[in-house]
């Protein structure tokens, strides 16, 4: 079973809780145990799995990469000047793979699944791909 989802962003540098959206979709599908892939379709936008009970994390998460990937360097020669999206996304990767177990995402605690924005704002899509069993 698949799904791709919509979202827009609101700036250049975004991290959206999307975790409540994919168990959502599970519980309405009666998808109870199996893995999920959850996949950006885009080279300037990341998936990735972080603290999701302190704001900061997320400040501090894209101004670290901000300071790793400054957006503009002058011997960048990418023409749209967005070479530091793209090296965020490859840095946090366009997806992650979780495991479903009683129709849940199997997350620790302080868990949450992100979609990363890194050259908004934009209309973005994100794909839910579950193999159950």
């Amino acid at each position: 079973m698949e799904q791709t989802f919509h979202l827009k962003t609101d700036t250049r540098d975004q991290m959206i809780d999307i975790t409540a959206t994919i168990e959502d979709w599970l519980q309405q599908n009666n998808i109870d145990n199996g893995i999920v892939v959850v996949s950006s379709l885009h080279t300037t936008a990341g998936i990735t799995v972080n603290e999701n009970a302190d704001p900061d994390v997320k400040t501090d998460f894209l101004r670290r990469l901000d300071e790793v990937y400054p957006w503009e360097h002058p011997r960048d020669l990418h023409m749209e000047g967005n070479t530091a999206a793209h090296l965020k996304t490859s840095t946090v990767g366009h997806a992650q793979t979780l495991i479903i177990s009683n129709g849940r995402l199997v997350l620790g605690t302080w868990q949450g699944v992100y979609f990363c924005e890194f050259d908004g704002p934009r209309s973005r899509k994100f794909t839910v791909k579950v193999i159950t069993g």
